[in-house]
């Protein structure tokens, strides 16, 4: 294999042929293209865009999703369809659904989560409790990957709670 080394004033650039490379299993490809200022727009395997930008006291226009809280929205995201793929499959009735993220960053750069508190709500007159925490404790223990990853580098707390109406 050969690699290309291209020198500028304080710049190092290392190209690396890929056609050599074999990655297993599934991957995925991400577009991210800079927008002006600090927006950023980036694509997903599905076709769709997001756009990313940070506050204006940050010097941004606050145009889009900020990059860390996109990430907690991957998290619950990610959960909340094998929770409700699971509701379906369980025959479950749920009136609504929803996941409250709350997340600490670190004070030192570069800023990380470092703990985070997953909170499962469910509403309805009939609950299932049972099922639906064996859902949870599904997507949280064996099917959400993005939960994995999450655990690779924060502390995780979660929480269901049952709201009968």
């Amino acid at each position: 294999m050969s690699y290309r080394t291209f020198l500028a004033p304080q710049i190092i650039v290392l190209l690396i042929p890929t056609r050599n490379i074999k990655i297993m299993g599934t991957t995925n490809h991400i577009t991210t293209k800079w927008k002006g200022g600090m927006a950023f727009e980036s694509n997903n395997p599905s076709g769709h865009t997001v756009n990313i930008d940070v506050a204006p006291e940050d010097g941004g226009e606050g145009s889009g999703f900020r990059p860390k809280a996109l990430m907690l929205s991957g998290l619950a995201g990610c959960s909340g369809l094998d929770v409700a793929m699971l509701i379906k499959k369980m025959k479950l009735q749920v009136a609504d659904f929803k996941i409250e993220t709350i997340a600490n960053l670190t004070d030192e750069h570069p800023k990380y989560y470092d703990q985070v508190a997953i909170e499962y709500h469910f509403y309805g007159p009939d609950l299932n409790e049972e099922k639906l925490q064996r859902a949870v404790d599904l997507s949280v223990e064996k099917y959400c990957g993005v939960m994995e990853m999450f655990r690779r580098f924060a502390t995780l707390e979660i929480k269901t709670v049952f709201h009968e109406a």
